[in-house]
């Protein structure tokens, strides 16, 4: 189980109590995350998250509070920050910077249609444009340079195939990463995997985990969303669910030239930020009892995404 920072009973009815929502009644660790501990909490007035963040300056903390803020005033399906009765969001527990917020209805999908992805195309959209005119500044730590760097240590790590994979694609963002940073940028989610969404049926209910979020290119998140919501058991691209993503996204944010143009690369940049991130914790976790998601997986989607057949609907 993926919780890093065990709790006691007492220290949470502690730790609750100034939010004014009654009594503890239950309290259960989630085993799904992977960098974050997260627990299921259950009071008198209703259920709710309680995280604890393992990764990240307490001082980045406002940045996470101001964005789901914006999101939740644009009536976006988002968790965001209770506050205490004396106005407090962004509380210590147990050493580390925690937040409670409202527990979102519905479960996440493991066997994704096209309708799935037309929701997740919208939501993107719509999560876009409310902080494209106002962007909240936040440099990721897992970013371009990070990729070349990471990518530059763990190389020797790999098999020759795997090398050969890698140092290409790292070549290939070192060509074009003035170009990726000068596309249009938003506040973007930068993790919006199945196991970060919501849905009853085929309606999207909600979008957690918001703690690799930050300011960067629209079409990074695309192509992050993209991977994970179309792609199949071998890693390659379903067109149908692809065409359904994008679709939706460009109706209500239309893709501009340089876009279309950097698609391609972007796929590969957005395998390689997951492949380069699931080695280091497979390395860093190994024999503990924490949630390693395989890293062969986007070694897998990498490989596939040499060649894209499915372009952004601006290039149709």
């Amino acid at each position: 189980m993926s919780v890093f920072t065990p709790l006691a009973r007492p220290e949470l009815e502690t730790f609750l109590a100034p939010y004014g929502l009654g009594r503890l009644l239950d309290f259960q660790g989630i085993a799904a995350g992977s960098e974050n501990t997260n627990f299921f909490i259950s009071l008198e007035q209703g259920e709710f998250v309680l995280t604890l963040i393992e990764r990240g300056p307490v001082q980045e903390m406002p940045f996470f509070i101001e964005l789901l803020d914006v999101l939740h005033e644009a009536d976006l399906p988002v968790p965001y920050a209770l506050r205490t009765t004396d106005g407090v969001a962004l509380r210590m527990l147990a050493g580390k910077p925690a937040l409670l917020q409202p527990r979102l209805a519905g479960k996440h999908v493991k066997d994704a249609n096209a309708q799935h992805c037309v929701q997740v195309g919208e939501l993107l959209g719509h999560l876009h444009l409310a902080t494209q005119t106002k962007v909240l500044e936040r440099k990721t730590d897992r970013g371009l340079d990070w990729m070349l760097s990471e990518g530059t240590q763990l190389i020797s790590h790999l098999d020759q195939e795997q090398q050969r994979l890698l140092q290409d694609a790292l070549d290939e963002i070192e060509t074009h990463k003035a170009q990726i940073l000068a596309l249009p940028q938003a506040n973007i989610h930068a993790d919006l995997f199945r196991d970060n969404a919501m849905f009853e049926g085929t309606h999207l209910t909600g979008l957690i985990d918001f703690y690799n979020a930050c300011s960067g290119p629209m079409l990074y998140d695309v192509a992050i969303a993209l991977n994970d919501w179309c792609s199949d058991a071998d890693g390659v691209i379903d067109g149908q669910r692809a065409r359904a993503l994008l679709g939706a996204y460009a109706g209500l944010r239309p893709f501009t030239a340089k876009e279309a143009q950097l698609w391609p690369t972007m796929l590969r940049v957005a395998c390689v930020r997951f492949w380069l991130s699931r080695l280091i914790a497979a390395e860093s976790f190994a024999g503990q009892d924490v949630l390693i998601h395989d890293p062969a997986e986007f070694q897998q989607r990498l490989a596939q995404r040499q060649q894209v057949s499915t372009p952004l609907p601006f290039a149709l």
